[in-house]
């Protein structure tokens, strides 16, 4: 059985890198949003620098944040978590059912006069999260492989399931409920290519960095010595590519301000029900403390990096949908980190079955 400690002496054992995350990702969020507006073609500029419409930036970043976590994995433990039937089909509903849906009443409630942020919230909701979710779940001492798996999962999934599922709450559904309906032409190709670039890379790289540290030097030294030098680049990635992410759209932000509140109410809900209602479930349907941490981050997550690039390619970088999509980030970043105090915090005082 694991052992428990409390969330202040967690944070006390933190590097200064980890103590002070929070300070680091608004100093981050700042320097984008500002670069953006005030340094003259930056955004354009990055933009600019993209391979088959994946902002080639972003992508390192992501890379970077990702693999020190994912080289972190027990690859040969992934059997005991999906062998828990409890988590993956509750990973499975919370994910695909209940996350689109409530996005769809959300958006339709709270943005009813304002149609292309509407849509664009719609498309973040149908992209589960395959990315950041991972550092999240880490930082809140989640489990790990079961993390692996769910967004493993969630890859495939989407890969199948993202165009029809816009096909469904776009058109379909806004059809039968006598409300405006709105195409959306997305290939499976590109997203794809999406979870391709943003989870296979870094996937492939982990456990090749496991299965080879550990047969040529062993288990101790790849836990002891070699994690802890490539640990803090999963922080020095996510830094990157938040500055990255909102120096992008910095401009849009920072010129439209009633634009971004009307589009953040709706998004504030989003990750607070999600988050809640699947760290409830995790509860109710007898997971320990890291599988309902896992669960709550897994759902409550969306990936940005493929709405804004499904916005973009369908209604232009200009479109009220990118906008949506850029404002993602900018609420999940700080809102998701507060819930990763908010899980350490409920760590204190969880009792698992055992």
């Amino acid at each position: 059985m694991s052992t428990r400690t409390d969330a202040p002496a967690v944070v006390a054992r933190l590097s200064r890198l980890d103590r002070f995350l929070p300070v680091w990702i608004l100093l981050a969020m700042a320097v984008g949003l500002l670069g953006g507006r005030f340094v003259p073609g930056l955004g354009p500029a990055l933009d600019g620098v993209a391979l088959g419409g994946v902002s080639l930036p972003i992508a390192l970043g992501l890379l970077i944040m990702m693999y020190p976590v994912l080289a972190k994995v027990r690859y040969d433990r992934l059997d005991t978590v999906t062998g828990d039937r409890r988590l993956m089909v509750a990973s499975l509903v919370l994910n695909w059912v209940l996350g689109p849906a409530l996005m769809f009443a959300l958006a339709w409630l709270l943005l009813p006069d304002l149609p292309e942020y509407r849509t664009g919230l719609i498309i973040v909701g149908l992209a589960r999260c395959i990315a950041m979710v991972i550092i999240w779940n880490d930082l809140a001492c989640g489990d790990r492989e079961a993390a692996a798996v769910l967004v493993a999962l969630n890859s495939v999934f989407q890969v199948f399931a993202f165009a029809a599922l816009g096909w469904f709450y776009l058109d379909v559904l806004p059809g039968w409920l006598g409300l405006p309906q709105t195409d959306l032409d997305v290939s499976p190709w590109q997203i794809a290519g999406s979870v391709l670039i943003f989870l296979g890379i870094p996937l492939v790289a982990g456990y090749l960095s496991r299965r080879i540290g550990e047969r040529t030097k062993g288990r101790d030294w790849y836990e002891s010595r070699f994690l802890p030098r490539i640990g803090p680049f999963a922080l020095y990635g996510l830094l990157f590519t938040i500055v990255i992410l909102f120096a992008l759209q910095g401009e849009a932000i920072t010129s439209r301000p009633l634009d971004v509140v009307r589009i953040a109410l709706p998004l504030l809900a989003y990750f607070a029900i999600m988050w809640a209602g699947s760290y409830a479930t995790g509860r109710a349907i007898g997971l320990g403390y890291e599988r309902t941490t896992t669960l709550a981050f897994t759902a409550a997550g969306n990936n940005f990096e493929l709405a804004i690039a499904v916005a973009i390619a369908t209604f232009g970088v200009t479109s009220g949908q990118a906008l949506a999509g850029v404002v993602g980030p900018l609420i999940e970043v700080p809102v998701l980190v507060a819930l990763v105090y908010v899980s350490l915090a409920a760590r204190r005082r969880w009792k698992d079955p055992a």
